[in-house]
């Protein structure tokens, strides 16, 4: 214990020049919600007034995305600093994080922060599977309590349970505070956009979707309780201000993944993986105001949170920390970003998942689809899914019945449900919905091999077992959420993976 301590305290005075402050970290992410939908990033409707001063005051990404279109994966990436790949169980959701696998609160926590959450935070899954005793986010803030302006939204007072966690900070303690709520997850209240004023008419409808009047309605349902987030995330920010500690303060804006809406959350397609991102920190980062257009990923915030605070990175954690760009440098190349999928929300016979890698880079996306039998979207046959509904992958909305019940729209309809083929390659700047698979087409071949290989290489490099013939267990995993009707259950591991996994 002496020797780690000694190891931290030197990195402080490598890393820290001596009189500086530890850096402050206020987290702050959404639950389902694209990068189009903010006004700073050109939605023309949806008010985010919060987003946007951080966007004005710091640094706005426009090319950011998660690890995993799903909730579990996506924050387990960003508290690991690590693709999905690596990190076994928690791949996953409704799975668990094995202790094993270091998360940057840990770390914080062991140099002298205050480290706390409220709202969603590592989740849905049992952590007491991986060894853990406790959310790897500290101690919960859950007390306050509030009215939400419509219903289909969590009855918590983020901001105020934030106040209450900083107040019991000690007086020139750093701090650590993850604000995660749980809108603009589905259900919404039917018609709430509309009601509270907004103009249907003025939606901008992506091309995925059918462009009618019950999907523009649907899709200001889920704006209000995008500006419920942004709401919650204003207030801290005032509270922070009041305090003194805004400008020590590594304050984030992001979301885990996309819109839940067909063809976006559990796909690897822009709408499912393209994400928000603001940072501002007065202290650390020059030349406030830019845009950023390096290709990043969200599991490279958690490298980041440990070198601004003087901390040396865990050789596991293998995200590129953000900090050049905060000093308007170029350390890395950014110029592509790696996604990952496996079980969603067991949708398919033996509760097997849809495993696929993905590489984006500015002109390209290239899918590859390592089972393209499977149902991406999850079965058509309720049995097979563990909530005993049709693509059970993609959440119930007024959307997703329309594109399903009316013919007019079997083509979209087949996009979002139907089955994909092994590759997918899609050029960007004539088909930025990704409408149009290239990956066959005689002029792009070329392309399309450099894509496959540079995925390929990124895979084996980084350890992916899919790629590396290594025991790939993720469609085996317990999956920790009991059905809502009975029948439904995980495929048993094969004899071969079984003996495998016990010669690992």
């Amino acid at each position: 214990m002496k020797s780690v301590f000694f190891g931290f305290f030197i990195t402080y005075l490598i890393l820290i020049p001596i009189g500086a402050k530890r850096p402050n970290l206020l987290f702050c992410i959404s639950d389902d919600q694209s990068f189009v939908h903010t006004r700073s990033n050109g939605d023309p409707v949806v008010e985010t007034p919060a987003f946007d001063q951080v966007a004005r005051e710091g640094i706005r990404f426009t090319q950011a995305f998660c690890d995993a279109p799903t909730c579990g994966p996506s924050r387990s990436a960003i508290l690991t600093g690590q693709p999905i790949w690596r990190l076994e169980e928690a791949g996953n959701l409704w799975s668990t994080l094995p202790k094993k696998f270091i998360t940057y609160p840990e770390l914080l926590t062991k140099v002298g922060y205050s480290v706390g959450f409220t709202g969603k935070a590592w989740s849905p899954g049992r952590l007491e599977a991986g060894g853990r005793n406790s959310n790897p986010l500290g101690l919960e803030f859950h007390k306050r309590r509030l009215v939400p302006p419509f219903k289909g939204m969590r009855h918590l007072d983020y901001a105020a349970n934030f106040d209450d966690f900083l107040r019991q900070v000690k007086e020139g303690q750093p701090f650590c505070f993850w604000l995660g709520t749980s809108e603009p997850h589905r259900g919404y209240e039917r018609g709430a956009g509309k009601r509270s004023g907004k103009d249907p008419s003025k939606v901008i409808v992506p091309r995925i979707f059918p462009d009618n009047s019950i999907v523009r309605n649907d899709i200001l349902d889920y704006y209000i309780e995008v500006e419920h987030f942004d709401k919650m995330v204003a207030l801290a920010i005032g509270s922070l201000e009041r305090m003194g500690h805004l400008d020590n303060t590594i304050l984030v804006i992001t979301s885990d993944h996309g819109m839940p809406f067909p063809r976006a959350k559990a796909s690897l397609y822009d709408a499912g993986t393209h994400v928000p991102l603001a940072i501002r920190w007065p202290d650390g980062i020059r030349k406030p105001g830019r845009v950023s257009e390096s290709l990043v990923n969200l599991s490279d915030l958690a490298p980041t949170f440990l070198e601004a605070a003087g901390i040396s990175v865990p050789k596991m954690m293998i995200g590129k920390a953000l900090t050049d760009i905060f000093k308007d440098q170029n350390k890395f190349n950014r110029d592509a970003a790696f996604i990952g999928m496996e079980r969603h929300a067991g949708c398919r016979e033996g509760g097997k998942g849809y495993p696929s890698r993905a590489i984006r880079t500015k002109d390209y996306l290239y899918v590859r689809n390592f089972y393209p039998d499977r149902w991406p979207a999850g079965s058509p046959e309720r049995k097979h899914c563990v909530r005993h509904i049709r693509y059970g992958e993609v959440n119930p909305s007024p959307t997703k019945s329309l594109m399903m019940e009316d013919p007019k729209y079997a083509n979209l309809a087949d996009l979002a449900f139907g089955k994909r083929p092994e590759e997918e390659l899609y050029r960007l700047s004539d088909d930025p919905h990704q409408l149009r698979n290239l990956a066959y087409s005689k002029e792009l071949q070329k392309i399309r091999r450099q894509l496959r290989e540079r995925l390929d290489q990124h895979l084996r490099r980084t350890g992916d077992p899919r790629i590396n013939g290594k025991p790939a267990l993720w469609d085996y995993y317990p999956f920790y959420r009991m059905p809502k009707f009975s029948g439904w259950k995980v495929a048993p591991l094969p004899p071969d993976l079984l003996t495998s996994e016990k010669q690992r």
